[in-house]
């Protein structure tokens, strides 16, 4: 028996809140798959997942290609760099996903989920035909072993939710269970989601250490060859022990998925322009329409396609560090929010036509209400009021500019706030009281083009307010390396945010980010106000609980002033080989995890 505790996974609910989980868990008993809220959506007898095509045809290679490199093969911990591919083609977990639904898992290694009354312990039952790709059967040994080896010394995403784990046995011979310590409804699900290893392929080696050591899995494809930092090759197992399951009927189609890796951003585009990669997911709207001209898209043999998704907008742009004593007061991040001229920098790059991103849950339910919080979201910031930014409460808003380059009005308030917040401009360069200069390094990632453009525009900006700024481009693995212990000032931030969030919150802004490294916690929060919103979701039984303190940590989040936010899509923009093909049936996720290249066939 392992007694032990554990962390955070990307964890989705929202829209389709319907039956509360006490009804549910009354009648708990082994079933095929389970939903955060309510029942799964798809029956038992389901023939395949809603966005895949079960009759799609297998074969062909897609490549794609990526940024930076890799040092490493190991993606489940926190020294190192690895190929995302090795996580999502080579290794699975008990459970999968099914990217229709807010948050519903179903059968994978496991042929069943039990959970007791209120989910205070989750029992998985393995399939006996489950099996790594040498062939090994998955044993509850691996499970075990796996859970506490990632729970202890892996990535720090995995430890939060380890903690809460009391015991952890098998119960059969096929059998494990998780016993919880504390009321956390997403725990039996994420349990779900954790990867499986096999405990014989870690025997003499340290977990923790960064290595090239390839990993054995029991997921559809092997590593089939790979030089660090310049490609990686994934050959699909003829043999895998999965592929008749309703649940992967449709899915891993390729036979080889390669990822070719470049050192800029541009040179990725120009090797898919030459038919070098297989596709090219663009971020930049005005290019979308001006910068696919090229001879391989008038002849047709690449094609453009627009992916619609449903998620919350989630949170872009450039992250204060207030761990950094500059950064701290709010008055100074508002104040160099205000300098940045959202409206110029987006017609600039895109033509104007993407909406900015308000807060952080935005374009869906999750999203906090413009105006002053009322009802219960109002009940549950009353607590901490005394604590909260202006705005939380009241109600708060970005600034907008003219859409002229000067921004003249926002610079004066800047200017204002600055000197509230106790900076003064002399001769030229703002200075606090101690006549330390102001100054701001932004730490951006090789390759990353667009992020240079806006920084150059806002540099402009700053230095009239006179502050002085530096751009500092590192690679993929230095970035990586700074990032994680936080060294840096101001950096590029993204978070993807589904319908429902949960433990991956506490990962996100909890305060154990602020000095515990490896954290998304980028801007170094320490909210107690924030840590209860997120107590409340993951103990909310129902959807009116659930969506109020989600939108409760929306206001503190975006009143915290903690990112310049900058623009969003409802549409992932693609282009690629015309012999790529999809499902017309989109997850409602759209371009997320699930789906590119899990249900896409390649037809010649």
């Amino acid at each position: 028996m392992f007694h032990t505790r554990f962390p955070s996974i990307v964890s989705p609910l929202g829209l389709a809140f319907v039956v509360s989980l006490v009804v549910l868990e009354a009648t708990a008993e082994p079933r095929y798959g389970i939903a955060m809220y309510g029942e799964p959506g798809l029956p038992e007898n389901f023939v395949s997942l809603p966005y895949a095509n079960s009759e799609a045809p297998k074969g062909g290679t897609i490549v794609f290609g990526e940024a930076g490199g890799f040092d490493s093969l190991n993606p489940y911990i926190l020294k190192g760099r690895a190929p995302w591919g090795v996580r999502a083609h080579v290794v699975e977990s008990l459970m999968g996903r099914n990217w229709d639904e807010p948050f519903a898992l179903y059968g994978l290694l496991a042929e069943s989920i039990e959970t007791g009354p209120n989910r205070q312990w989750v029992e998985f039952t393995l399939r006996p035909e489950a099996q790594f790709s040498d062939g090994s059967p998955v044993t509850v040994e691996d499970v075990l072993w796996s859970f506490e080896t990632l729970g202890t010394v892996g990535h720090p995403r995995y430890q939060n939710a380890w903690k809460k784990v009391a015991h952890a046995e098998q119960t059969g011979p096929r059998s494990v269970r998780f016993t919880f310590n504390t009321v956390d409804l997403e725990l039996a699900l994420i349990m779900g989601l954790r990867p499986v290893l096999r405990k014989a392929d870690w025997e003499g080696r340290n977990f923790a250490e960064s290595s090239l050591d390839t990993v054995v899995g029991t997921g559809p494809y092997v590593i089939d060859g790979f030089e660090a930092g310049r490609f990686v090759t994934f050959k699909r197992n003829p043999d895998y022990w999965g592929r008749h399951l309703a649940f992967n009927r449709g899915r891993h189609n390729f036979d080889e998925i390669r990822y070719e890796y470049f050192g800029d951003g541009d040179v990725i585009f120009e090797a898919f322009k030459a038919g070098e990669t297989s596709i090219y997911r663009e971020w930049n709207a005005g290019k979308w329409d001006s910068a696919y001209d090229f001879p391989r898209v008038r002849s047709g043999d690449v094609v453009k396609s627009e992916i619609p998704h449903r998620r919350p907008s989630g949170i872009r742009g450039f992250v204060f560090n207030t761990r950094k004593e500059k950064f701290r007061d709010w008055r100074v991040r508002d104040a160099l929010i205000h300098a940045f001229n959202f409206e110029f920098i987006n017609r600039t790059l895109n033509g104007g036509k993407l909406p900015r991103i308000s807060s952080y849950f935005s374009n869906s339910v999750l999203g906090m209400s413009q105006g002053p919080a009322e009802g219960r979201v109002r009940q549950l910031l009353m607590p901490f009021a005394d604590d909260l930014l202006p705005g939380a409460l009241d109600g708060y808003s970005l600034p907008v500019s003219d859409g002229g380059e000067r921004n003249r009005t926002n610079l004066r308030r800047a200017a204002e706030l600055l000197t509230t917040a106790g900076w003064h401009v002399e001769d030229g360069v703002l200075r606090n009281g101690s006549g330390a200069a102001f100054e701001i390094e932004f730490l951006v990632r090789s390759g990353a083009t667009e992020n240079e453009a806006i920084l150059n525009i806002y540099s402009d900006a700053l230095k009239r307010l006179g502050i002085a700024t530096t751009i500092t481009l590192v690679d993929g693995a230095q970035y990586k390396e700074r990032t994680s212990v936080y060294d840096f000032d101001m950096t590029n931030y993204r978070r993807g945010l589904s319908l429902s969030p949960g433990n991956e919150q506490r990962l996100y802004w909890g305060s154990e980010g602020v000095t515990k490294p490896g954290t998304r916690n980028y801007m170094g929060i320490d909210s107690p106000a924030a840590e209860a919103m997120i107590d409340t979701m993951l103990s909310a039984k129902d959807q009116k609980e659930f969506v109020a303190a989600v939108k409760a940590l929306d206001r503190i989040l975006t009143s915290g002033r903690y990112v310049i936010p900058t623009w969003y899509s409802t549409l992932s923009f693609l282009a690629h080989k015309s012999e790529l093909k999809y499902s017309k049936q989109l997850p409602m996720y759209g371009d997320w995890l699930g789906f590119l290249p899990s249900v896409w066939w390649y037809e010649g």
